[in-house]
């Protein structure tokens, strides 16, 4: 479906979002994070250190095709997630990442920058409502050019480490472009590297769990918010079984900044 029709459709198959997503920054290209010298850098020369100092238990990354685009659907537990995910996994990934890593200034900001193109990055600003969609639209141009992004299913990380309900623009991305999704349950992050740490620990060790890849294309189309809704839980089955956590049975609803945004939530309404 061409881009502008995709934008445009989808607003008509789902209802408004209910918390902060995250739209795209203005790039002076296509935005689109690309794999450079430096991300090889980081990845062979940084990769292996970290490998040496954290130890790392990494399990199934032969389910994990190398080539085409693929969806890794991660629960999210810590900050450091986003640095294991792209840095242990055998092939480049790429994933959305907010803009203020990328605005720094002096050298502080030039290496935040760097660093996080060079992990795959794209920087992308919060807002809502029409935000979500051009993530979504980010996301899926990504899979068009056959590579693989990283997404949690839940939104954001959760605090008291139980596993959330999964929100639906995954399993439309899956669905729309034919991507198939990688399951993907990290362990011990949460404990790494809890909320407030600057620095991740030496120990425990972290457990990062690969599972099948998943065919959803049997769930319906992507224009069928039951095939979605069905496909999503599919997905979060996978990772649960993989994580090992309690479910919360739940979203990770952000707490509601204003009156309306209260009202949205307690409405019914379909969680992106």
């Amino acid at each position: 479906m061409p881009g502008a029709a995709w934008k445009w459709q989808y607003p008509l198959l789902v209802t408004e979002a209910t918390t902060p997503d995250e739209t795209p920054a203005e790039e002076p290209d296509d935005g689109l994070a690309r794999a450079g010298a430096l991300y090889y850098l980081v990845r062979w020369g940084i990769g292996p250190l970290a490998r040496l100092i954290y130890r790392p238990r990494i399990e199934g990354s032969n389910n994990i095709p190398r080539t085409g685009p693929i969806i890794l659907a991660s629960n999210h537990l810590s900050f450091i997630d986003s640095f294991v995910l792209p840095m242990f996994a055998p092939r480049p990934v790429y994933f959305l990442a907010k803009s203020s890593y990328f605005e720094g200034t002096g050298i502080g900001g030039w290496f935040s920058r760097r660093f996080f193109r060079a992990l795959g990055a794209t920087p992308v600003r919060r807002g809502a409502g029409q935000a979500a969609l051009d993530a979504l639209d980010q996301q899926r141009r990504i899979l068009q050019t056959g590579k693989a992004i990283a997404l949690y299913p839940e939104g954001t990380r959760s605090l008291d480490g139980r596993l959330y309900r999964g929100r639906t623009g995954i399993a439309f991305l899956a669905l729309e472009t034919g991507a198939k999704v990688v399951p993907v349950g990290i362990v011990g992050t949460n404990d790494a590297m809890p909320v407030g740490a600057k620095w991740p620990r030496i120990s425990p060790r972290v457990t990062i769990r690969y599972g099948s890849a998943i065919d959803l294309s049997h769930h319906g189309p992507a224009s069928s918010g039951r095939a979605r809704r069905l496909a999503t839980d599919e997905i979060m089955s996978a990772i649960h079984a993989l994580s090992g956590q309690e479910l919360a049975h739940a979203y990770n609803e952000v707490p509601a900044q204003n009156p309306v945004e209260r009202l949205k939530q307690v409405l019914p309404h379909e969680r992106r």
